[in-house]
This record gives C-alpha cells, sequence and structure tokens, in this order.
C-alpha cells in the first residue's frame, strides 16, 4: 500500500510540478558530487581505475546521503513522494522538447536546432526538419526509460528488499549511474569513462527491455498496429552501438511508423548509424505530438503494472 502510495503521489506531483527552475534537486547535487570525484581521481590519464573510484565514490555518497535523509525524517511518506518524485522526468521530458516542436509549427528552424541542442548530444547547426523531429523522438524514445520506466523499476526493487529505505536509495543509486553516464560516459573520457558508461548499460539492461514490451503494448491501446511494432521492434532493437538505447527508439518506430536513426555529426564528426523501421517515412513535426501521447499512455501503464504487481503481492 506504501509503495503504490509513494508512487502514484510522485507521478501526480511530477505531472503537476515538473522540474521548476531554481529550484533544489537531487541530480545538481549528484552532478556536483560527480565533479569532485573527478576532480580528485582524474589525473589527465585515461586509467580505468580511477574511473571505477569515482564510480564506487559517487555511489557511496548518494547513497548514504539518501539514507540519512530519509533516516532523519524518520522515512517520513512526504520525504519518501518527494525522493522519487525528484527522479522522474516525465512532465521534464515533455517540457523540454515542447519549445522544438512549437518552432518547426512556426517554420523557424534557426530556434528549432537552437532548443535541440540544450537536451541532445549531437551536432544540430545543419539538421533540416526531418533531421531535428527525429532528434526529438528519438530523445522522447530513449528517454521514456531511462527517465522514467527504469526509475518505477527499481523504486520497486528497492522497495521489496527494504520497505523502509530500499525504494528511495535504490532509485538514486540508479540516478547517480545514470548522472555518471551522462557525464563521464563518453567516448572522449576513454578508460576513464569506461566504469561509468559500461555501469549504465548494465543497469537498464532489464528495464529497456520491459520498456520496449511496454511501448508497443501502449500502442496498441491508442490504435497501433501491434504485429508491426513488434516485428520493427524485434528486427531492429540492437541496431545501435549501446545494448540498450536501440529498444525503446525502435519501439516507438514501430507504433509510429516512422523513421528513426541514422547517422548523425557528434563534434564535427559524422558517425554513421542503421535506421530503424527503414522503409517507412521520414518524421514530421505532428509526430512529436504523437511521441507525448505515446510517452504518457506506457508510463501511465507502468505505473498501472508496478502498482497490480505490488497489490497481488
Amino acid at each position: 500500500m506504501r509503495f503504490s502510495l509513494t508512487l502514484c503521489l510522485a507521478v501526480v506531483l511530477d505531472a503537476v510540478l515538473g522540474d521548476p527552475q531554481n529550484f533544489p534537486h537531487p541530480v545538481k547535487f549528484t552532478g556536483n558530487v560527480i565533479a569532485l570525484w573527478h576532480k580528485l581521481f582524474f589525473n589527465g590519464t585515461n586509467s580505468f581505475t580511477r574511473g571505477l573510484a569515482v564510480v564506487i565514490m559517487t555511489l557511496m555518497t548518494a547513497g548514504l546521503s539518501v539514507f540519512l535523509v530519509l533516516y532523519a525524517s524518520g522515512c517520513h511518506l512526504l520525504v519518501q513522494v518527494y525522493l522519487l518524485y525528484s527522479a522522474i522526468a516525465w512532465r521534464d521530458l515533455k517540457d523540454e522538447t515542447e519549445p522544438v516542436l512549437l518552432s518547426l509549427l512556426k517554420n523557424d528552424l534557426k530556434n528549432a536546432r537552437l532548443f535541440l541542442s540544450r537536451i541532445v548530444g549531437r551536432d544540430t547547426d545543419n539538421l533540416n526538419e526531418p533531421g531535428i523531429t527525429r532528434a526529438v523522438i528519438e530523445t522522447i524514445a530513449e528517454n521514456s526509460t531511462d527517465g522514467i520506466i527504469s526509475v518505477i523499476f527499481f523504486a520497486a526493487l528497492g522497495h521489496a528488499v527494504n520497505q523502509s529505505y530500499g525504494m528511495a536509495v535504490s532509485v538514486w543509486l540508479f540516478k547517480a549511474a545514470s548522472t555518471l553516464d551522462s557525464m563521464l560516459g563518453y567516448e572522449s573520457m576513454g578508460k576513464f569513462g569506461t566504469p561509468s558508461a559500461r555501469l549504465d548499460d548494465v543497469l537498464n539492461f532489464i528495464p529497456s527491455r520491459i520498456g520496449g514490451i511496454i511501448i508497443i503494448f501502449s500502442g496498441a491501446l491508442t490504435g497501433g498496429n501491434i504485429r508491426e511494432s513488434f516485428r520493427v521492434f524485434m528486427s531492429d532493437r540492437k541496431k545501435h552501438k549501446s545494448p540498450n538505447s536501440a529498444h525503446g527508439e525502435s519501439a516507438f518506430a514501430g507504433v509510429l511508423g516512422v523513421r528513426l536513426g541514422g547517422g548523425a555529426y557528434y563534434g564535427g564528426k559524422f558517425e554513421a548509424r542503421p535506421y530503424l523501421n527503414e522503409k517507412a517515412n521520414d518524421p514530421e513535426a505532428c509526430d512529436i505530438l504523437r511521441a507525448w501521447k505515446l510517452l504518457d499512455v506506457s508510463c501511465s501503464l507502468s505505473v498501472l503494472m508496478a502498482v497490480v504487481v505490488f497489490w497481488a503481492a
């Protein structure tokens, strides 16, 4: 009962508030912790051992910090709700992509590229409208797992282990690992960033696959072709250098009936990537609205499934 109440309150809070600007947020604290350990351990060489030390110290700091906050509050319900709410990126994902959509609807590619550059790692200066739209939908698809479904998964897993501390500690260990990957896991960090990247891959391995299936069934609930969506998912879910990213993206491509993926420029260098649902048409701006709807349904279904599992247990 407590898990279901905490999860539902956190989701409602996220839907209403999102992530207010200039408001204290645990992700900012986590980023500062990573920056501190990075400064202490990085000596200019691509050392796997030093990178692993940053991972270990960050996880220890994040886990202990959350535990102490919970302990000091007596594991108060509102504290648990806040810690879970601040880990969910449902509303924020739509808020971050909305300016891109509005710019596209005004045929303002300059501002669309500018707003897009704030949420993706690829170069955006020369993207055309289909390229911008693909990038937005891919961001929604990938983060529907990383920012929502994985969070719910680890909340449920943590609560199953310890009903007092498990949910929040498990979620913020995952969020710390995700932030490590975002800050240190890119290729230019070499061996130093490898532990951060591999940890994120391991933690998202199961949730990304569960998420792909949830997205497909969500598409069916909104009138999509479940057989075609599943076909695209099964054929294209491994077409990415990351072992997890293409699961959500291929599911979105199949449900929406659009072509995603393809090569892009990163730091001035072209990185070739295969298309997902290659024979479909490129997405249009209006498909971002359909992606939002699919995001809403798939995340709602994830919450419902988690609640049902704990009620049935």
